[in-house]
């Protein structure tokens, strides 16, 4: 590679674990957590969480229609909007993702907070988690995945789509010019998202909650800028336009199971020099790196270990669940539920609902067993 190109991706990785710093650290302040924000709702009747998860969308959908519009990325490009709609992929990894979380006490993003704050816990479901969404890439678990799974979906570019986002799919279906189609769309979702999350008195005089919510959605935006915009340009080796810095070879944003698959990968091939850090290696370092600094200057980090073997099966199953979910669904509660979210592709959207179901359903069952040993 040459030192041009070179220089491009260290600056694309080195941005990555800056963005995810900031986001460890709030994350850390703000408590931000999927699982807990549902696990709030299904046991409290609390929505304060959620609403800042939907805040967090609202932001990341309005800044990335932004980008789109003005030509400074092309979001078409990323694995979200592709017009393969796998949607079984979607609805069966995002349903597992959800079983996962719950079961490993948080999501990819919470599990690098977590570990950041002490927790050893989440240090085995990051290791579980890691396996097994590098086996769901590219080992045993991948093979299931590509024979069963993958193929079963529509082929949108088949009927004429160019992609799976809902601005393509209403240009279509109401014959208006994709940029209006793609305004209107953008508009009123992140209107209706940041409506339904200010609409509550008390989540509107939380600093914190909205402080996650406006951050942490400003922080995609910035992810596709980074490897979508600075990170685009003429590879010198090669003549072709190229993302540079990102393990997809494409633009990304915040995202947290493959990243910890990459990690594991680099960490295990230390010597082969085909590979490199990238920015979606950075990001599991950056959350990991902030959340820390963040519990250490603020003197809340705290070792956490398991109480029963029963918890640690839990968790080490979760991991599991939440790997071969990640990957299959094409992200988790971030990767899908923000990133892809702000994309607004149409996968992402089934993906975000099925991990929801996913997490409630189990909050569910562990309260009916809870109920019947009681």
């Amino acid at each position: 590679m040459s030192t041009a190109a070179s220089n491009l991706s260290s600056i694309v990785t080195w941005s990555g674990f800056g963005l995810a710093f900031v986001f460890g650290a709030v994350a850390q302040r703000t408590n931000f957590c999927t699982m807990g924000a549902i696990s709030d709702i299904v046991n409290m009747g609390s929505w304060g969480r959620m609403r800042m998860w939907l805040l967090a969308m609202a932001v990341a959908i309005a800044g990335a229609s932004v980008l789109q519009l003005t030509g400074q990325v092309d979001l078409a490009k990323s694995i979200y909007a592709r017009p393969n709609l796998a949607w079984l992929s979607y609805l069966l990894g995002g349903f597992t993702f959800g079983i996962g979380m719950t079961l490993g006490s948080g999501c990819g993003n919470k599990t690098l907070v977590r570990i950041g704050g002490g927790s050893l816990k989440s240090v085995v479901v990051l290791a579980f988690l890691a396996i097994s969404a590098y086996m769901t890439m590219k080992g045993l678990f991948g093979i299931w995945r590509a024979a069963w799974i993958d193929p079963v979906a529509i082929d949108l570019a088949a009927r004429g789509l160019a992609g799976q986002d809902l601005p393509s799919l209403a240009s279509a279906a109401f014959g208006i010019e994709r940029r209006s189609a793609y305004i209107g769309v953008a508009a009123v979702a992140a209107v209706a998202l940041a409506a339904f999350a200010f609409k509550d008195r008390e989540f509107r005089g939380d600093f914190d909650h909205v402080l996650g919510g406006v951050v942490l959605g400003a922080l995609i935006v910035a992810g596709w800028y980074v490897t979508g915009h600075i990170g685009f340009g003429e590879n010198p080796d090669t003549l072709e336009n190229t993302f540079f810095g990102t393990n997809s070879r494409t633009l990304e944003s915040l995202s947290f199971v493959a990243p910890a698959a990459y990690l594991l990968e680099i960490l295990l091939l230390w010597s082969d020099k085909s590979l490199a850090f990238t920015f979606t290696i950075a990001l599991a370092l950056g959350v990991v790196a902030g959340s820390a600094a963040y519990a250490l200057a603020t003197r809340t980090f705290r070792w956490e270990g398991f109480v029963s073997a029963e918890d640690t099966a839990n968790h080490v199953i979760g991991g599991i669940l939440m790997g071969f979910g990640g990957v299959t669904a094409l992200g988790c509660t971030i990767g899908q539920g923000i990133s892809g979210i702000s994309t607004l592709a149409l996968g992402s959207v089934l993906a975000t609902l099925a991990i929801v179901a996913g997490s409630w359903a189990t909050m569910k069952y562990q309260y009916w067993r809870l109920m019947r040993e009681a």
